[in-house]
């Protein structure tokens, strides 16, 4: 079965349960509503962003930033200090912060999630790590040194961690340094050993790692972005060290944080999943890009059934903002495709403010009790056999509304669903025939729309032909 994962924002999560609550709400006493409505929902794993010790030097460097403050007040506009905390990827040691409830209080999360079947995700950072990480003290050679000249070059891009010695910060090759990290080093083969570690030690709390920016520590992106400082990476760090997880805990999960094309490489190298991006890109863009997400979704199954398929997450805009009047099309297609689904906290919700990772109180926003109800319908659907193992095929759409319709097809043996989809700000009538819907009435069909009217007679059969209007922005499911 595909996992159903919740993304939470633990800081503000708990932050706002202890002001419902009245009192102070840790890892180790959330209500348990908040475990009922995780069943109910049918998440199957929770991911909490942001447990690790927080960073003095990232907070630091946060309140400070004159650019990252125009975007906490965007979003807080009663900003004050206390609401500024470090980057959750800014990580100084894998501890779990005693501001959430430690360790102890985790152990006792977790064990809430599994009596409800629920697993539990948590961060790993490969990449980089705090200013005051603990291991930079004893081994700054886990880390990449610049030397003097290097650092009159471009001073922004390290940091003098001793008098007249340099570290480079971590960075994406296309992006400015994230000055509160340093890069580590993949050159060194006992830095793999140190970070493998860091995963047994996440892997004793949780049964599943997101792996940030995963991608960065391939060999081949490693030295095309370091080698010139750090020396050659000579082997591949994931392959050995998730079957090295794996080895003391078989079952245990692994998704990468992935752009650049680099998902099958990652899930070669032992990666149950990875974030598919590309169909994120085409499935919100104005307009939807509906060929090249059909392209996308063509892709093998083997390759398919590993990606991790999302609207929105903490990196990314809020749907309902940036989606707009295709947001609920956008969920129907979304939650209906094959593969893991990553739902972000308040998404169901139609919240539309991105919170920066900095921020640890949330302004208040108006919930879409709409788009709640389609959402709850959605995950409802999803579970069924067809959209967890049903194979994937194109809807061929006849007559002259065909280039605005977008549709396909999952099946099994016995089970078929159809998902019908306008993008467009106008209403269209298509059909198309297929030799599933041979022998069928009308009364065996199960439609499922994202309007929320009264949709009518519109939906007919004409023996192996399905005939249907689809208003401006609709989206529809026909299962028998």
């Amino acid at each position: 079965m595909f996992p159903l994962v919740y993304e939470i924002n633990t800081r503000i999560w708990l932050q706002k349960l202890s002001r419902l609550n009245g009192h102070t709400v840790t890892l180790g006493n959330v209500p348990d509503s908040e475990f009922r409505f995780f069943k109910e929902s049918g998440f199957t794993m929770v991911w909490l962003m942001g447990v690790w010790t927080p960073s003095l030097y990232s907070k630091a460097i946060a309140t400070s930033h004159p650019g990252l403050r125009g975007e906490l007040l965007d979003h807080l506009s009663s900003l004050h200090p206390e609401d500024i905390a470090s980057s959750p990827y800014s990580i100084p040691s894998y501890t779990v912060n005693e501001a959430l409830g430690g360790r102890d209080d985790m152990l006792v999360f977790r064990k809430k999630l599994a009596e409800h079947g629920i697993r539990l995700m948590l961060d790993f950072v490969p990449n980089h790590m705090a200013l005051d990480n603990q291991w930079l003290p004893a081994h700054p050679e886990h880390f990449i040194s610049v030397s003097a000249d290097e650092q009159s070059q471009d001073p922004g891009a390290c940091f003098e961690y001793a008098k007249g010695k340099y570290l480079a910060h971590g960075r994406d090759p296309y992006f400015a340094p994230w000055t509160d990290t340093l890069q580590i080093n993949y050159a060194n083969p006992a830095t793999h050993a140190m970070m493998t570690e860091n995963l047994f030690t996440i892997s004793e709390l949780c049964d599943a790692v997101r792996c940030d920016v995963a991608m960065l520590v391939l060999k081949s992106v490693f030295n095309t972005t370091w080698k010139s400082l750090s020396g050659h990476m000579k082997e591949e760090f994931w392959g050995p060290a998730i079957a090295a997880v794996k080895e003391r805990h078989p079952d245990f999960l692994f998704l990468a944080e992935s752009y650049w094309n680099k998902e099958w490489e990652l899930q070669q190298q032992g990666f149950d999943y990875t974030y598919d991006k590309p169909f994120y890109d085409f499935l919100t863009s104005a307009p939807v890009n509906g060929d090249k997400l059909m392209g996308h979704m063509k892709a093998q199954w083997n390759y398919q059934k590993h990606l991790c398929r999302f609207l929105e997450n903490h990196d990314e805009a809020r749907a309902a903002g940036k989606i707009g009047l295709n947001n609920r099309a956008a969920a129907m297609i979304f939650l209906t495709a094959p593969g893991m689904h990553l739902v972000h906290q308040d998404q169901m919700e139609g919240y539309r403010h991105k919170i920066p990772v900095q921020l640890i109180r949330q302004a208040p926003e108006h919930e879409d009790r709409e788009l709640m109800e389609l959402y709850r319908k959605l995950f409802q659907l999803q579970k069924e056999e067809v959209f967890q193992e049903g194979e994937v095929e194109w809807i061929s759409f006849e007559g002259p509304s065909h280039t605005q319709c977008f549709g396909f097809h999952r099946f099994t043996r016995d089970r078929h669903a159809m998902i019908l989809a306008n993008f467009s700000s106008t209403g269209i009538a298509t059909q198309f025939t297929h030799p599933a819907l041979s022998g069928i009435s009308e009364e065996s069909m199960n439609i499922l729309s994202t309007s929320t009217g009264n949709r009518g007679n519109t939906t007919h059969l004409e023996e192996d032909s399905l005939k249907t209007r689809l208003a401006p922005h609709e989206a529809i499911v026909v299962t028998f």
